[in-house]
């Protein structure tokens, strides 16, 4: 589904990423763990291919389904973006457009992929609605993203994430804006939303014992390098580098 390789640099901060390296397979959910400030959403943003809008330097290699993205223009990459490549961002009051009504977004983001009329899918926006725990109705529509909460806006961005079914899923620290009891209603969500759609995803998190609950495997970013990956259970109970026994110490220190 996915393999990279990628090292990026930032104007006056080289190796913020060096070689960093992972790949998902497809029906599979890869996580991400590493330090705040290890290079996680770099890494994101690089596969996604939006450094560039940061001043940034990106090198490597970026494979999506058979496809080199590193080569591709800003036009050919619009049609990868969101159709075959979704992101869930950290921040969902910072990723709806705070003067579009809820529904002004979904067809704005339906008709950047498509040239089918939005009011023909209204029975597949209903169910991705009633997937992620909301109700389609012409009054939450005309809400403004200001009159959601943090969860419901959480559950927004992943309806307008699979929209057009996207075969992966970069989901980046999609809980870490949520109280503890909606983190782990959306971290169910995600799980069971992956399943029912055959997606693949890349769950990016600081947090391992979340990745233990949600992940297949694990990759550990450490100073901008992958230093460690395989199964979680793997991972947790025989970690080999450094770092990442200390991460696994720090759980077992907090139970």
């Amino acid at each position: 589904m996915l393999s990279v390789e990628i090292s990026v640099d930032y104007p006056g901060k080289e190796g913020v990423l060096s070689s960093a390296a992972l790949e998902v397979f497809p029906n599979e959910t890869v996580g991400l763990v590493g330090q705040s400030g290890s290079g996680k959403t770099t890494l994101a943003m690089a596969i996604l291919r939006l450094l560039d809008q940061a001043g940034a330097r990106a090198r490597g290699r970026i494979n999506l389904l058979d496809q080199d993205l590193t080569h591709m223009s800003e036009r050919q990459l619009r049609t990868v973006r969101g159709r075959l490549v979704a992101l869930i961002p950290q921040s969902p009051a910072n990723a709806l457009n705070p003067v579009l009504r809820i529904g002004t977004q979904f067809r704005e983001a339906w008709r950047a992929h498509s040239s089918q009329p939005f009011s023909a899918q209204q029975t597949r926006v209903q169910q991705l609605f009633e997937t992620v725990g909301l109700e389609a109705s012409e009054n939450f529509l005309k809400r403004f993203p200001n009159e959601l909460s943090v969860g419901q806006a959480q559950r927004v961005l992943l309806v307008m994430a699979l929209l057009h079914f996207p075969p992966l899923l970069i989901a980046d620290e999609p809980t870490s804006a949520l109280d503890v009891i909606t983190q782990q209603e959306v971290l169910d969500l995600l799980v069971r939303t992956a399943k029912q759609q055959r997606m693949s995803t890349l769950f990016i998190s600081h947090d391992l014992a979340a990745m233990a609950r949600v992940c297949d495997r694990v990759a550990i970013l450490h100073e901008g390098r992958i230093v460690e990956s395989g199964p979680v259970s793997e991972v947790l109970r025989r970690p080999s580098h450094p770092f990442t026994k200390r991460l696994v110490a720090a759980i077992l220190k907090g139970k």
